[in-house]
């Protein structure tokens, strides 16, 4: 894990120096309207986004987790009206598990699509269905069951900020009785304010409930926040993110803390 640690860190701080080197942006690409392009679920915007989240304290007592989250999307233009985003979550663990155990490998894959009214307005708004599958191939994560539910965004884009909410749920549809059935809410708040150079503040706390928990359990609620910054290297526009949160409210098991570091590739569509 602290090979890990170290590896990705090494690679996020070069990253990192390279967009602080290229202030300025190269020959057809606008920085500012790319960072808006970054923040926004439902643009018409094919992305490869790298994530990694180190997690600590807490309920890991002195022991620490690492999810890496692979999420490619891809849009597609319906017709003039409509555009539907295509979202994967492929998630990749590595967690503590009984004395010098570890558990390494996949845990459940997400699909979920957003059907998006490309005519503007002050409301940009997409929704659709989620979809999860028992791909883990470890026990810390395996669910053994299928899930699917409803989910939806919306949000402002203005001259600086950009602000809005994801919110979906997921309920057992088929699959293993033997584990506990899934139940899973997620609410994802995002305000962004950019600057200049397409750098931006921003926060976008998971906020979760487990409501097969027991009362007391069922929350996680995290409170923080970070930078951004959007460059060109080569000619692939990428955004580099780098954020902390701390748990507010938490179950007894869970960490207290989390850093979030993350890598878009960013791949804009033609216009035709």
């Amino acid at each position: 894990m602290r090979r890990t640690l170290l590896s990705v860190s090494v690679t996020s701080l070069l990253v990192c120096g390279v967009a602080w080197a290229q202030s300025a942006a190269p020959e057809g690409h606008d920085l500012s309207s790319l960072a808006k392009q970054a923040q926004n679920p439902v643009a018409d915007l094919n992305t490869i986004p790298f994530q990694w989240n180190f997690q600590s304290g807490g309920g890991l007592g002195s022991h620490s987790m690492m999810v890496c989250n692979v999420m490619p999307v891809l849009p597609l233009k319906l017709n003039d009206k409509w555009l539907v985003v295509s979202r994967t979550i492929i998630p990749l663990v590595d967690m503590p598990g009984v004395g010098d155990e570890r558990f390494k490998g996949l845990a459940d894959i997400q699909q979920q699509f957003y059907f998006s009214p490309t005519g503007g307005g002050g409301i940009t708004w997409g929704a659709g269905p989620i979809f999860s599958f028992p791909t883990s191939n470890q026990a810390a994560t395996e669910t053994g069951q299928y899930a699917m539910g409803a989910t939806g965004v919306a949000l402002k884009i203005g001259k600086r900020w950009v602000y809005g909410g994801l919110v979906n749920n997921l309920w057992k549809v088929a699959g293993s009785d033997a584990t506990p059935s899934i139940n899973a809410f997620l609410f994802q708040p995002f305000i962004n304010l950019n600057l200049s150079g397409g750098w931006a503040i921003s926060t976008v706390p998971g906020i979760t409930a487990n409501w097969e928990a027991e009362s007391g359990q069922q929350w996680t609620v995290p409170l923080g926040l970070g930078f951004s910054k959007v460059t060109v290297v080569g000619k692939t526009p990428i955004n580099v993110m780098l954020q902390y949160y701390g748990n507010a409210v938490r179950p007894d098991g869970a960490p207290s803390g989390l850093v979030r570091m993350q890598v878009n590739l960013m791949f804009p569509v033609a216009k035709r």
